[in-house]
């Protein structure tokens, strides 16, 4: 079975080229349907460092959601994450899984604007008003 999934992308140490980065491996490791408007936002937790440069990619696999979920660590590692600052200190790359065929599955999605905004931007259809 085909997934669709929006990928939640941020990056803040030299922006462009991991950006660029990211989208060509995308290419060659998954269909990509579309790609949201890169948007400019402040840290969140840690503010002294510099801002994100947040989107997401729109995409279509076979994998299943754990597989998904190893093949973006792999995909951070490739473009230089590193793992043992601070959870929200400045990265390299930064993936998240905010939506599975059309259903929110990234809690923060709710507390973001801009995961809000990429989200209506790819798949306008997908409810993000959070349930009570």
């Amino acid at each position: 079975m085909t997934n669709q999934i929006i990928i939640g992308v941020g990056t803040n140490i030299e922006p462009q080229k991991h950006i660029d980065m990211v989208l060509e491996i995308f290419h060659q490791e998954f269909k990509v349907i579309q790609i949201a408007s890169w948007l400019n936002t402040a840290p969140v937790g840690i503010i002294d460092q510099p801002h994100y440069v947040n989107g997401a990619i729109l995409i279509a696999t076979e994998l299943d959601s754990i597989a998904l979920k190893f093949k973006l660590i792999e995909i951070e590692d490739r473009c230089g994450r590193f793992r043992s600052g601070p959870k929200f200190g400045p990265r390299t790359m930064d993936l998240d899984i905010l939506t599975w065929n059309l259903e929110v599955v990234d809690k923060d999605v709710y507390d973001r604007d801009f995961l809000q905004i990429s989200i209506q931007e790819l798949s306008p259809e997908i409810n993000i008003k959070k349930e009570i």
